[in-house]
């Protein structure tokens, strides 16, 4: 295998997986600020209130999002 092409397969293989995994960190993110504002707004500092939603949606996104996941690999 030449040079060029090693590149090129390694470049696909970034790209498939940064476009796989977007809809799950995007979800993640989301969650994420809207609980974190929520806790500087009503000054709850709970671990567990953050983390918990954010399991929640990445599990709903897998759901949604799994069919069409395995199918990009």
């Amino acid at each position: 295998m030449e040079q060029g092409q090693v590149i090129q397969v390694a470049q696909d293989a970034v790209v498939t997986i940064l476009s796989v995994a977007a809809p799950l960190l995007g979800i993640a993110l989301v969650i994420g600020v809207v609980v974190s504002i929520f806790q500087a707004t009503t000054q709850i500092n709970e671990q567990t209130l953050a983390f918990v939603p954010k399991i929640v949606g990445v599990f709903l996104a897998l759901l949604i999002f799994g069919g069409w996941m395995l199918s990009a690999l």
